[in-house]
């Protein structure tokens, strides 16, 4: 499998143009130069940085230059430091993964789909010359299976407009189901050889997300180790989960949870990048801070293991709060050695 060469050890920076307050006071002191270094002196080759639609945008090519800016900044200071960077939209106007955020209609709506389409213009007229050290990432987690057949088409008409402006920029695209593995296989063909195949790893979610306050069916005192058995897995999901999750039947219900349960998960990935000769990344990877760090480092220990082995690309997430803060107080027992391996 061709490897993602320059985005192998990276890290997201979650809520500071997206999933935040969208004010100057926020942008200028969530994230700031110093924080940019920092993550280079941990030894990391990349940042991912989520972006909202709100950031530069009134409406339809209406653009905010202050917005622009932000952005910029965080291209230069990546680049002064020797870093790559993941552009990534992670809400654009008429849709986000978090249907807390009211936006829809974006798989229905021409109109909504022109407006991405002007928008990624627009980020490649701007950007598309840092392609050495910047990719592209079309939107973050498509969520329901059925906009799969549009999702290819409006990706593949956007990556059509990319390249009309910049040719050779990295473009990365995942599937449904928030960018889970299991979609990977029904993405369209890569469109070319700087096409990028995206997944985000959360698995088990029923570990990883306990006690998430934003998912409706999770009882917020909810709280799992992470050496249990598979039974109590699969009997944890089915009582706080609903919806797609990881099926668990092939293993031993007596068994402790081990590397295999990666191992299957990631191999699954390999193989459909393997068949169409496309890089792989996982652009999500990372536990909630409720539960101990002990387990966090258990499990970032076998997650990680298994992409060293695979060769596969990936940024956890993330760098400072959003419920998965590594540099928060939370993580300090066990951030070096999470930082030795992610």
């Amino acid at each position: 499998m061709k490897r993602f060469d320059g985005y192998i050890h990276g890290i997201n920076l979650g809520g500071w143009l997206s999933q935040c307050v969208h004010t100057k006071e926020h942008y200028d002191f969530f994230i700031k130069e110093s924080d940019i270094e920092n993550i280079k002196s941990w030894g990391l080759d990349h940042i991912r940085v989520p972006v909202d639609y709100e950031l530069v945008e009134r409406g339809a090519g209406d653009y905010i230059e202050e917005g622009f800016q932000y952005i910029q900044n965080a291209i230069d200071w990546a680049g002064k430091n020797g870093l790559n960077m993941v552009l990534d939209l992670h809400k654009t106007a008429g849709f986000s993964f978090d249907f807390g955020e009211a936006e829809s209609g974006f798989f229905e709506n021409e109109k909504y789909q022109e407006r991405f389409y002007l928008l990624w213009e627009e980020f490649a007229k701007r950007f598309g010359k840092y392609s050495d050290r910047l990719s592209f990432e079309l939107l973050n987690e498509v969520t329901e299976k059925e906009y799969c057949d549009t999702w290819n088409r409006v990706s593949r008409t956007c990556i059509e407009r990319i390249r009309a402006i910049a040719p050779d920029i990295k473009i990365l695209i995942g599937g449904y189901y928030n960018n889970a593995v299991e979609s990977l296989k029904d993405l369209a063909e890569p469109y070319d050889e700087n096409i990028i195949y995206n997944f985000h790893c959360y698995e088990p979610l029923i570990f990883t997300h306990q006690g998430a306050h934003w998912i409706p069916t999770m009882d917020t005192e909810f709280r799992m180790p992470f050496d249990v058995t598979y039974r109590q897995y699969k009997e944890n999901a089915k009582k706080y989960l609903t919806g797609f999750t990881l099926d668990l039947s092939k293993y031993n219900e007596d068994d402790v949870i081990g590397i295999e349960v990666f191992k299957d998960l990631l191999n699954e990935a390999v193989r459909v990048a393997s068949e169409r000769n496309v890089p792989l990344y996982c652009g999500e990877f990372g536990v909630i801070n409720l539960a101990s760090p002990e387990d966090s480092l258990k499990w970032f220990k076998m997650i990680c293991q298994c992409f060293d082995e695979l060769g596969i690309g990936r940024a956890t997430w993330s760098y400072k709060q959003m419920d998965f803060g590594l540099i928060d107080d939370h993580m300090s027992s066990v951030r070096q050695d999470i930082l030795k391996i992610m």
